[in-house]
């Protein structure tokens, strides 16, 4: 679909995503990745230039903007909530697979682009950002400590799947597959037992209620 003429920076950015990861595999996260997308999308190169001032980490962030746009298309809500929680992760996280596949040589440039010293904080905030759209398409409305213990565990598994991802040249990538099984084991093991333990507590001795009682006796 081409883009508008009256196209706002953030449409170029989101229209041109995709289409720099396509180019990045051989130019790099790069002007020119950039300008070659913005030739095959009939957009003026110095418009190009204006949305993508941040350089490449710009660039990948529009391409993982369009990785979590196409994940959502691909498994709506309503279709995740006739599975099971843990296919529901596992699901989410194929189907991201399956997006980059074509542009494996572009994800191992922009993993690159991440670990830069000056680009860490950003990978670790799209990794969050992307177990949190994972969790919240799975339904979890948690907004306690779980919130944040579910996320930063998915984080983890994520990124560890996409590196194992990016070595695997078994069919189907069935090396990946079978890591994600696993990893996602463990996650529901971890969930089970936390669980367990929240409720066990709940029924200990409350230590500082003893001590108010001890302070303020009933009358």
């Amino acid at each position: 679909m081409a883009l508008a003429a009256d196209a706002t920076l953030d449409e170029v950015r989101a229209h041109l995503g995709p289409l720099i990861a396509a180019n990045a595999g051989f130019d790099g996260w790069s002007a020119a990745a950039r300008d070659m997308a913005a030739d095959q999308a009939g957009v003026d190169r110095d418009i190009a230039a204006l949305a993508f001032t941040e350089g490449a980490p710009a660039m990948i962030t529009a391409w993982f903007d369009s990785i979590d746009a196409a994940m959502v298309a691909a498994l709506p809500k309503d279709r995740l909530a006739t599975m099971k929680i843990r296919a529901r992760i596992r699901e989410q996280i194929c189907a991201r697979l399956e997006i980059m596949h074509p542009h494996r040589d572009a994800l191992r440039r922009a993993h690159a682009v991440l670990a830069m010293p000056g680009n860490v904080a950003l990978g670790a905030r799209l990794g969050w950002r992307a177990a949190d759209l994972m969790w919240r398409q799975a339904g979890d409305t948690a907004t306690d400590y779980n919130h944040y213990t579910k996320r930063a565990l998915l984080a983890g598994i994520y990124a560890a799947t996409v590196t194992v991802f990016l070595g695997d040249e078994t069919s189907d990538w069935a090396d990946t597959r079978a890591f994600l099984d696993r990893r996602i084991d463990g996650i529901m093991r971890f969930e089970k037992l936390k669980s367990g333990f929240v409720e066990r507590s709940q029924n200990l001795p409350s230590l500082s209620r003893f001590i108010g009682r001890l302070r303020y006796p009933a009358a």
